[in-house]
């Protein structure tokens, strides 16, 4: 289903906490690592560009924006950091719109809004949206995971820095959802 995505501009992954197989056992560590190099060669085979702590800079007409993409990089401890920013934007093209893909959502706060004020949208996963709570569009919502995640779906804000929660369209444990919806996001970028 996902080889089907095409873009003109192209489309960029990243990986998240699952994918490097921490929460396997493995036989040896050359069965995890063999695992996590097919994973990576997946991304190819369904032509994305798998961003591995680096940035792309993509023209539009006149003009450009960065993608960043980062590993894994969770504020919490409970999960691995994989991530590194500061060698994803290394030499990267200034005084362009930056759009960070960063999976977990709590690197938005632990990092992004403290030190990279040049990011200005980060897009994120991670949450499931607890795959259980309460939504009334536009009026209220509600669930569990906003007790360990304060950004877990949705858009939010600071400092004129945003951040988008996409609460994607698998799960984990529990093979469905309740109040809360699977989702695809599509977000509008217009140059001023």
């Amino acid at each position: 289903m996902f080889s089907q995505a095409k873009a003109p501009l192209g489309v960029y992954s990243i990986l998240g906490n699952h994918d490097y197989g921490d929460y396997h056992h493995w036989d040896n560590p050359d069965d995890k690592r063999k695992n996590f190099e097919e994973l990576k060669n997946m991304h190819a085979r369904l032509g994305w560009k798998l961003l591995l702590n680096e940035h792309v800079s993509v023209p539009v007409k006149e003009t450009s924006f960065n993608v960043i993409g980062v590993e894994n990089y969770s504020a919490s401890p409970r999960f691995p950091k994989h991530g590194d920013l500061k060698l994803a934007i290394q030499d990267m093209p200034k005084d362009v719109f930056n759009v960070l893909l960063s999976h977990d959502p709590s690197h938005w706060h632990a990092q992004v809004t403290t030190d990279h004020p040049d990011i200005h949208l980060t897009l994120s996963g991670h949450t499931h949206g607890f795959q259980f709570g309460v939504e009334i569009p536009g009026v209220f919502k509600w669930s569990p995971v906003q007790y360990m995640y304060p950004q877990w779906a949705g858009l939010y804000e600071k400092t004129g820095q945003y951040l988008y929660v996409n609460r994607g369209l698998g799960y984990l444990g529990y093979p469905g959802r309740v109040g809360i919806l699977p989702e695809i996001t599509l977000i509008t970028l217009e140059t001023a």
